[in-house]
């Protein structure tokens, strides 16, 4: 079946997910220079954090192994690596405006602990984690789906734009664009096939909400896959 994805619709891009529990939500937050300071404000987030990690990780890999069928094992550990190293994690903590929301210890805070990469990111997964427990995977996979999927897709490109092989061959990029414009996956059909058995040549086309947008032939169904792919490329980019 073919996968979808949530869009910015279904919530609100820049808005962290609600978490009901207050005790947790605050321990989310809580970094342990504020836990120093006043020994009663409950636990600090590094446990949060470790298992934040794993969720992200988790939910991350596979949002790219479902939206880059095509790409290999090695491109999508790297592509996987940049979207939730450091830097990239505290820009989008940024963005959902966890800096303003943390608990720091008046050193921390003084230090610029608010802008700082390191606790952003730590805060983050933390906060993954708090809404994990609460809400599950499946309203983790609603919320970091829209969140990743543009910044994978730019991360996608200039990588392929970079490397001797594509990080995203024409299938994977026919995908990007139907994705954006339909938010629904192409779907490929082989029409015919021909020759002999040790020769045979096979026909490929490709739609998108039933619209046939590329024809292509080869010796494999996947490369006639592709030839289909690349053949939609250049029709979408001439409209």
């Amino acid at each position: 079946m073919p996968v979808t994805f949530p869009t910015t619709s279904t919530l609100e891009m820049n808005q962290l997910p609600t978490i009901k529990n207050e005790t947790l939500r605050l321990s989310a937050l809580t970094h342990r220079s504020y836990v120093n300071e006043h020994p009663k404000a409950g636990e600090h987030n590094e446990r949060l954090e470790f298992l934040g990690d794993a969720v992200l990780g988790f939910v991350v890999g596979e949002l790219l192994y479902k939206r880059y069928p095509d790409v290999s094992e090695a491109h999508l550990t790297r592509l996987r690596a940049n979207l939730v190293d450091e830097k990239q994690l505290a820009k989008f903590a940024s963005q959902l405006g966890i800096g303003d929301l943390m608990r720091l210890g008046k050193g921390a805070d003084k230090e610029g602990g608010r802008q700082n990469p390191a606790l952003l990111s730590d805060t983050l997964e933390a906060y993954m984690a708090a809404y994990y427990i609460e809400s599950g995977i499946d309203a983790v996979r609603q919320f970091i789906y829209p969140l990743f999927s543009r910044v994978a897709d730019s991360i996608a490109v200039q990588q392929s734009d970079t490397e001797p092989k594509n990080l995203v061959d024409p299938k994977g990029r026919f995908q990007q664009w139907a994705l954006a414009n339909f938010v629904e996956n192409p779907t490929y059909s082989i029409i015919d096939e021909s020759g002999l058995d040790h020769a045979k040549e096979f026909t490929a086309e490709v739609r998108v909400k039933g619209k046939v947008y590329g024809v292509g032939t080869g010796r494999r169904k996947q490369d006639a896959e592709k030839r289909a792919a690349k053949a939609a490329l250049k029709k979408v980019e001439v409209e």
